[in-house]
């Protein structure tokens, strides 16, 4: 009888426990990924917003010049004066932006649960996204979506520890019980 016998059933209490707490960690940790994005998506609405407010400024000046905004982004990038040149720039510039903004806000906003991780990476602002993890403040959404991530974190930290730490461990530690155990003599 080894010394760890009598301390087995303490053994197997604990790894109950520990599969229950790395369940709710899991949990949590990959229901942060719909609560980053609904919070960098209210932050991507407020770009597009204050953008689309100053293309509407733009668009105002050119329709009391009789022009349309295309023409007047030509216009003013073709004046000889370089200040106001550099002007037509940054009217192209904010036209590009709301353009970006806009499909990537539409993009997240109509993306099917399973896609908006996808749709999520694929149109990210680093910037925004930045701006976004500075006042980023964690949740536990009570949504599908939330439901969903955390199912998929509790059996990805589950296989993960069940893989890699506890079956290499288990195993290892009945090879080194097999070649300590007496061998029978015939």
């Amino acid at each position: 009888m080894s010394w760890t016998t009598p301390l087995r059933p303490l053994f197997r209490a604990g790894e109950g426990i520990l599969d229950r707490v790395l369940c709710l960690l899991g949990a949590v940790a990959f229901c942060q990924l719909p609560e980053f994005i609904q919070q960098y998506l209210q932050r991507l609405g407020g770009h597009l917003d204050e953008a689309r407010r100053q293309l509407a400024q733009f668009e105002a000046v050119a329709a009391q010049s009789q022009l349309t905004l295309p023409q007047f982004i030509e216009r003013t990038a073709a004046n000889t004066d370089t200040a106001v040149a550099r002007l037509g720039g940054v009217m192209q510039n904010t036209s590009d932006r709301v353009t970006e903004l806009s499909a990537a806000e539409s993009a997240l906003r109509n993306a099917s649960l399973w896609e908006k991780p996808f749709v999520f990476f694929s149109h990210l602002d680093p910037s925004i996204a930045s701006a976004t993890l500075d006042v980023y403040k964690p949740a536990v959404p009570t949504t599908v979506e939330g439901l969903v991530y955390a199912a998929a974190g509790m059996i990805t930290i589950l296989c993960v520890y069940h893989g890699c730490i506890r079956y290499p461990i288990t195993a290892a530690l009945q090879k080194r019980a097999a070649r300590r155990a007496p061998t029978p003599t015939p």
